[in-house]
């Protein structure tokens, strides 16, 4: 059993509104994206005032899990509050007002998606664990380093934070040749940083 628990009782439909967040706001302390629900995990959702839909699924291999009434319908991708969302929808065909909480009791995929990934002029393209503390730089001396090729000053350190992606430069060879480390910052779980090629 998991020791991370997530219960998400839902209201109705969240709308979320995209914006562009400079680097400035970046610190160790954001907020990380949602948890979304994927392979393996299980997933126990409650129908309130009928036991009899309520139930408690693993996530099969192509994202689905089955349900009493509906049958099959999507998990994997979704946050616990869009797949509350989807299933109170279909539920409504043939239930007035149904009231649906998600819980997520079981969260194997959760390792995977809170990596760290480091891709393009590296040495070796890697996805390591996240822990606690690791900056960029770390991350780069993991992957051995850039490249003869690379445009370390051009690097890019994407990160999803609710359902936008943000894009911070990181100036790699200051960090690593000057010791400017205004730009070495720290991960989150799921960062992906990418050292770009220079032109030639």
């Amino acid at each position: 059993m998991s020791k991370f628990f997530l219960l998400l009782v839902i209201a109705g439909l969240c709308a979320c509104t995209s914006q562009w967040t400079e680097p400035t706001d970046i610190t160790g302390d954001s907020v990380l994206e949602e948890y979304r629900i994927g392979v393996g995990d299980v997933v126990s959702v409650d129908v309130w005032g009928n036991p009899n839909l309520s139930s408690e699924v693993p996530v099969r291999p192509d994202g689905m899990i089955s349900m009493p009434l509906i049958g099959d319908i999507r998990a994997g991708g979704l946050t616990a509050e869009e797949l509350s969302a989807s299933i109170t929808q279909e539920l409504s065909k043939d239930i007035r007002n149904p009231e649906v909480a998600v819980i997520l009791s079981e969260l194997h995929s959760h390792e995977y998606l809170s990596r760290i990934r480091v891709t393009g002029a590296v040495v070796d393209t890697i996805s390591i664990n996240h822990r606690q503390g690791m900056t960029v730089l770390d991350a780069i001396l993991e992957a051995g380093g850039v490249t003869e090729f690379a445009s370390p000053d051009n690097t890019t350190l994407f990160r999803k934070k609710g359902g936008d992606t943000m894009q911070l430069r990181v100036q790699l060879n200051r960090i690593m040749k000057r010791g400017d480390l205004s730009t070495n910052y720290e991960l989150s779980p799921g960062d992906i940083i990418s050292v770009p090629e220079r032109l030639f």
